[in-house]
């Protein structure tokens, strides 16, 4: 086991072949962290669009309602 320790030929191939593994693995959980946030912004986005529909709504609702009250009372 000392040997194959203190063995350059073995040693820098496979420290070489780890530091490949250790980019490929930042750059792969980079850019899976970045579509995350971006699917959370797209939601929100989506969210913020269906409450401001829901606003819209209530306000045309209320319109409505105002109208139909003053129409009942002519």
């Amino acid at each position: 086991m000392e040997s194959f320790l203190n063995s350059p030929e073995i040693i820098i191939p496979l420290a070489g072949i780890l530091m490949v593994i250790f980019i490929v693995g930042i750059v792969s959980m980079r850019k899976m962290r970045e579509r995350e946030l971006q699917a959370h912004q797209e939601l929100r986005i989506r969210e913020m669009e269906h409450e401001r529909k829901l606003k819209e709504m209530e306000i045309e609702k209320a319109k409505l309602e105002l109208e139909r009250a003053k129409a009942g009372k002519n």
